[in-house]
């Protein structure tokens, strides 16, 4: 399979579990939605500049940067052709942690029979995002301890849905949890008081990283 990679490159993870750490990012053009606050809606744009790469460049690719974790994502990775190939490929190499960023809309099940399958950060779209008709709740459902949820928040409003579905589906007690603040529009101390205030045990505080070390809308970083 062939796929249009918007850009690849090394750089500290921003985000989730490996966040701090050395990771390789594989990100692939389009996007099936549209919110409000996307940081990377550049790729999903139709005139956006691509390289053409196939399962086994993109996969030479990773081995030759000498990282070992390793961030597929987007646009949204879920909706490439063919993906599920590329998902195999890189199971069989034991000495690589995949994780794959999806936004919540595209069903997680069809992979989760991969062996060594890679691990799923999985968005909620909130209200403010103007996307959370589109979620795919079954999603919330089979998420399991390699997974995480994220919850990309823009104010009060959104901080409670976010703990609504967090009881609603048990996340807690199924995989990791991250609230994260949409950048500019929501302060984390804000986010911190609204833990404390309800008790929020076993959630994350998530920042950019790689947004508090560069320009917030650089590439490749």
């Amino acid at each position: 399979m062939k796929f249009n990679v918007a850009e690849k490159f090394v750089s500290v993870n921003g985000e989730g579990r490996l966040a701090g750490q050395l990771a390789v990012f594989i990100r692939f053009c389009r996007c099936n939605l549209d919110c409000t606050y996307c940081d990377t809606g550049w790729a999903r744009d139709l005139g956006v500049a691509y390289e053409v790469m196939d399962t086994e460049q993109i996969y030479d690719y990773i081995k030759s940067t000498g990282v070992k974790n390793v961030t597929i994502t987007g646009g949204e990775p879920l909706i490439q052709d063919g993906i599920r190939e590329l998902f195999e490929k890189l199971a069989t190499d034991k000495t690589l942690r995949v994780e794959v960023e999806t936004n919540g809309s595209v069903d997680i099940s069809q992979f989760m029979d991969i062996k060594d399958r890679p691990s799923f950060t999985v968005d909620y779209k909130l209200p403010a995002s103007g996307m959370e008709d589109q979620m795919f709740l079954l999603n919330f459902s089979r998420v399991g301890s390699i997974d995480t949820v994220k919850f990309v928040v823009s104010d009060e409003n959104d901080l409670n849905k976010a703990k609504q579905v967090i009881e609603k589906f048990e996340l807690t007690k199924k995989c990791s949890v991250y609230l994260s603040p949409v950048f500019g529009k929501i302060s984390p101390e804000q986010i911190v008081e609204f833990m404390k205030e309800n008790n929020l045990n076993n959630i994350n505080l998530q920042l950019q990283i790689h947004k508090i070390i560069w320009d917030p809308n650089k590439k490749g970083v």
